[in-house]
């Protein structure tokens, strides 16, 4: 007799651009065996390209443009209403340009990851690649975390390693780290919304069965 898959965690992607991050996380939420599907993209930005291309994937969508509301609060109860209406149990942030206060984060507290460009805790914040260069560093990549209050905090559930050349601009080398972040992104996510990978303290714990499947470390040659 088949043991019954559980059911899938029902996830919503927060955006602010074209959402490049999004589409891989939705490319891979169409396997039969993936253990997440997508049933919201939201965006502070209307006009975000990403929401087109999600909503013509079949994804619902929603605009709630964060400068129709007097505080950053008020954006919140907002967003929390569309994530309650829909069912939402994680939250995928890709590309989402706004800070949350810390009472959203605590609600969503290893429920909501988050993707950076560097190999935290490294290099966080904005301009990530100019400062990559700058530093001189011979190796780069991006990081998969939950989210905390703080900006680019929190556990890390993947990394990907992508060398630094000597002839990279910020352009070259952003581009092949974001092909790094579209490999562990849904890797990561599907570690999260399997159970598989869980928060103990401030620091993640994966079954041996994961890490045989998808490493935390993913080296980019």
């Amino acid at each position: 007799m088949t043991a019954e898959k559980p059911p899938k965690k029902r996830v919503a992607i927060l955006i602010s651009g074209r959402g490049s991050n999004m589409q891989a996380l939705i490319e891979a939420a169409r396997a039969a065996d993936y253990p997440a599907e997508i049933v919201l993209v939201a965006s502070n930005r209307p006009k975000a390209a990403g929401l087109t291309w999600a909503a013509a994937n079949g994804v619902p969508t929603l605009a709630l443009d964060h400068r129709n509301h007097a505080s950053r609060a008020d954006f919140e109860v907002a967003l929390q209403s569309a994530l309650d209406e829909a069912n939402v149990e994680l939250i995928a942030l890709a590309g989402f340009m706004r800070l949350m206060t810390p009472e959203f984060v605590q609600r969503w507290r290893d429920r909501m990851i988050n993707i950076h460009p560097s190999l935290l805790p490294s290099f966080k914040g904005l301009e990530t690649h100019e400062r990559v260069l700058a530093a001189g560093v011979r190796i780069t990549g991006c990081t998969v975390h939950f989210v905390r209050p703080e900006m680019d905090e929190g556990p890390i559930i993947a990394q990907a390693a992508v060398p630094v050349v000597s002839t990279d601009t910020p352009e070259t080398l952003a581009a092949r780290v974001l092909a790094a972040e579209h490999r562990i992104y849904p890797s990561a996510l599907a570690l999260v919304a399997s159970g598989r990978a869980v928060c103990v303290g401030e620091k993640i714990v994966i079954s041996e069965e994961v890490k045989e499947r998808a490493p935390l470390f993913s080296p980019s040659l």
